[in-house]
């Protein structure tokens, strides 16, 4: 699992090395590169004030990072969706996995997690590499509401430029892709069944995500040994 410490270590960037050698194309950001894209988000974040941060994936259940305040939540204009391919974390060359993003239109319900003030930059900073690593996410600032009332709040949407994005792919590709693909972080369909888990324990229900999980597991449950090597991808 991707821990605090590798976020701290510089473990993300051996990952991204391994797979450069490995063969994939994808670019990678330089700590002064995501610096500067960090510096042009906070730029709309009043300097001394706590920040709200919106999960939708795996930050729900792995934030890595430090906060002082969790709340269920909301936003409008976007809503999740398996549309990225990596070659990274879950995922190779030879069988991309798929990761979620926060694609246009309709809603979502995540996580909201405030920051406090004086831990903004140094939180920041590891969930810049992280989830910004590549360019295949934009930082957003959304409004999210909640029970406690809205907060403006920052998030990362899918970057529709970016030669990973997947679109709007079939079912039956997305099934194949999220049973069968794995990396450094561990199997595809792990990031697919903890986020269903994590929201079903917050009372979030995501018909979609409830869907795919039973497919993925008919589909490995299907699978003959020697087919077990099959690629899928873009």
């Amino acid at each position: 699992m991707l821990t605090r410490e590798n976020l701290q270590n510089g473990w993300l960037d051996r990952i991204a090395q391994n797979a450069r050698a490995a063969g994939d194309t994808t670019q990678i950001r330089t700590e002064a590169e995501l610096a500067a894209c960090r510096a042009r988000a906070l730029a709309e974040h009043t300097r001394g004030q706590d920040l709200w941060l919106f999960a939708y994936g795996s930050l729900i259940w792995n934030p890595a990072f430090h906060f002082a305040e969790r709340r269920q939540g909301g936003i409008w204009g976007y809503h999740r969706r398996f549309c990225l391919w990596t070659n990274l974390g879950r995922g190779t060359v030879q069988r991309p996995g798929l990761m979620l993003g926060l694609d246009r239109g309709g809603s979502c319900r995540g996580v909201l997690f405030r920051i406090a003030a004086e831990l903004v930059e140094e939180e920041l900073t590891l969930v810049w590499r992280r989830e910004m690593i590549t360019a295949a996410y934009r930082p957003t600032w959304v409004q999210g509401r909640t029970s406690s009332g809205p907060v403006r709040a920052l998030t990362f949407t899918i970057n529709r430029a970016h030669p990973r994005y997947a679109g709007k792919l079939g079912e039956d590709r997305v099934v194949e892709a999220l049973a069968t693909a794995a990396g450094p972080l561990g199997p595809c369909c792990d990031y697919l069944f903890n986020t269903h888990r994590h929201l079903a324990e917050l009372a979030i229900h995501d018909p979609q995500l409830g869907r795919l999980c039973s497919a993925v597991r008919d589909r490995q449950a299907s699978t003959p040994p020697e087919e077990a090597g099959a690629t899928s991808g873009p």
